[in-house]
């Protein structure tokens, strides 16, 4: 076997390989020092990430298939972010996970890496340290969430969160029924069980090539997972043998397959800022227009919540991921290959749907056209985004009155007032939440509805935000509007009575107010002050070198590629 990179640190007869091989021993045989590759398990497991606490077990399976496959195994427990329970919001450390992941996986005697995640977060993160380091490197999706059911329903995790809130807050189901399907919204280990951003970025790292093909979707209970995990330890041992590195294999057409992917399947508009990271790290060209020059023809074939009506363990039943990417290879770039070394393409022939209701078929789509829309216009000059699978038809050509929310608190504090001026056709305008205004960029442009519209039966309104959405949340709604308030956006300028227009079709957000009277208007004082000024530590970094969500809302100085070279000695 070749040289590898750990035997930098292990290999040879002085006091520092001495050192190193002499800590790690503990257990390792002799020949463990002697060219076995060290593959490193970035493991997200986490007691405070519970949708990926079962990350632990899928290690052990890791293990199995890397030392089976005469590679040494070691558990690298890295940052983990739990979305649920994470303050301010998750996003804000995202980079700073994919920091941290990265500098370990450079500083450390390994020669290859198996990334365990699951959680929103933590797959974007993983791939964005792995892109930037560059050493041999595999996904592992930790898996969805079997059904749960209340009072004889399936419940979707997230989406019938934000279903049933509303319900309570309308008068149509009492507190103590809300409460009692808290029991049964998590049914066991995994992630959210519908199409939201965890979902979403799984069957993404799979459209790239990241993960070994079928894997994706795998529900996090199910037996096959620990199969394919041990069948993953086996592959690594064998790119890092064949020097088979992420930027040997992922491509501009990764990203074209992944976009195509992000539509057939109606995922989550977070996998936009997601990928723009990723592609940042490993330099490829990859801007926000793409998506939609890209998405905009391909048709939405899964019919799950929150754009549809069932789950992610349907979805597996149904024929799952690889079912859906034969319907529309067409679409796919033939060339782009995965961590197997073949092209992702070679693995739909003896792809098949089962269920049709849950998988349509590409003559007869859930939606024609499902690609996530990118808006331009003097409110969002840089861009915005609005997913038309999960908005309300009638709402997608809008022209409504402005009722503006400086801050999430302002929004939480006046959303219910019975005085609030607002009526059905308003158009609600939350600002102050992008990556630097908030800071971090949190999941709060669905915003609830004002309490006297839902007792009187309205269920969607246009509403636009700087921040972002739960993949799980559904609703006519603009985000990621870009340039966010705090860096000088349009939107800080927008006041309470102000006409928008919302042009889908067009793909075009307007403040129609006159140009004269826009160019005496400066973000008021009462906005500004709303605005994040942290003094110290990671948010004052992020704060100074966050970048837009247009780019992928990165840190400036962790655009490209740092490789994987460590010069100096530590003794």
């Amino acid at each position: 076997m070749a040289e590898q990179r750990s035997s930098e640190w292990y290999a040879g007869t002085d006091r520092n390989s001495y050192i190193h091989r002499a800590w790690m021993r503990r257990g390792l045989p002799e020949d463990a020092f002697d060219g076995r590759p060290h593959i490193a398990i970035a493991n997200t497991a986490s007691d405070l990430t519970p949708c990926n606490a079962h990350l632990n077990e899928v290690m052990e399976s890791v293990k199995a298939g890397i030392y089976e496959a005469g590679g040494i195994p070691l558990n690298l427990p890295v940052v983990s972010l739990g979305e649920t329970l994470v303050r301010p919001t998750a996003m804000l450390w995202r980079n700073m996970a994919a920091m941290a992941t990265e500098e370990m996986l450079r500083a450390n005697p390994i020669d290859g890496v198996v990334l365990l995640g699951g959680c929103d977060k933590t797959i974007p993160s993983l791939l964005m340290a792995a892109a930037s380091v560059d050493l041999p490197a595999i996904v592992v999706p930790g898996g969805p969430m079997k059904t749960g059911y209340f009072q004889g329903a399936a419940l979707g995790c997230g989406t019938d969160v934000w279903r049933l809130s509303e319900e309570m807050r309308a008068g149509k189901l009492t507190e103590k029924q809300f409460l009692r399907s808290e029991a049964s919204m998590i049914s066991g280990k995994g992630h959210c069980n519908t199409m939201g951003t965890a979902s979403t970025m799984a069957l993404v790292a799979e459209a790239l090539g990241t993960t070994i093909p079928g894997l994706a979707g795998t529900p996090a209970a199910d037996a096959r997972l620990l199969e394919s995990s041990h069948e993953t330890g086996r592959l690594i041992v064998e790119l890092v043998a064949q020097d088979r590195r992420p930027s040997t294999f992922l491509t501009r057409g990764s990203f074209q397959n992944a976009i195509v992917a992000l539509a057939a399947i109606g995922g989550s508009t977070n996998a936009v800022v997601h990928l723009l990271a990723i592609a940042g790290r490993l330099g490829i060209d990859l801007t926000l227009d793409d998506f939609d020059a890209i998405g905009s023809g391909v048709p939405l074939l899964v019919n799950l919540q929150p754009a549809g009506r069932f789950l992610m363990d349907d979805f597996q039943r149904a024929g799952g991921f690889l079912a859906v990417l034969k319907e529309v290879r067409d679409l796919l770039d033939p060339t782009a290959l995965t961590v197997t070394g073949k092209p992702l393409v070679d693995y739909l022939d003896d792809a098949q749907i089962w269920d049709h209701e849950v998988i349509t078929l590409r003559a007869t789509p859930m939606i024609p056209d499902a690609g996530i829309a990118v808006l331009r216009g003097n409110l969002a000059p840089g861009g915005a985004l609005i997913k038309p699978a999960a908005a309300s038809p009638e709402l997608l050509y809008h022209r409504g009155r402005a009722v503006v929310f400086d801050t999430i608190e302002d929004m939480h504090a006046r959303i219910d007032d019975p005085d609030l001026e607002v009526d059905a056709d308003s158009v609600l305008v939350l600002r102050g939440c992008g990556p630097k205004g908030y800071p971090g960029m949190p999941e709060v442009a669905n915003m609830p509805l004002p309490k006297k519209l839902l007792e009187q039966g309205v269920r969607d309104m246009v509403r636009i935000c700087d921040g972002r959405m739960s993949g799980t949340a559904y609703g006519t709604v603009v985000l990621h509007v870009t340039p966010e308030a705090a860096a000088g956006g349009a939107l800080g300028i927008v006041e309470n009575g102000d006409w928008i227009i919302l042009d889908v079709e067009k793909r075009r957000l307007t403040l129609d107010v006159e140009q004269e009277e826009l160019n005496k208007r400066s973000p008021n004082k009462a906005t500004t002050d709303g605005f994040a000024k942290p003094t110290r530590g990671w948010e004052k970094l992020y704060v100074e070198h966050v970048m837009g969500a247009d780019t992928g809302a990165d840190l400036d100085f962790l655009q490209g590629s740092s490789g994987s070279t460590v010069s100096r000695e530590s003794h």
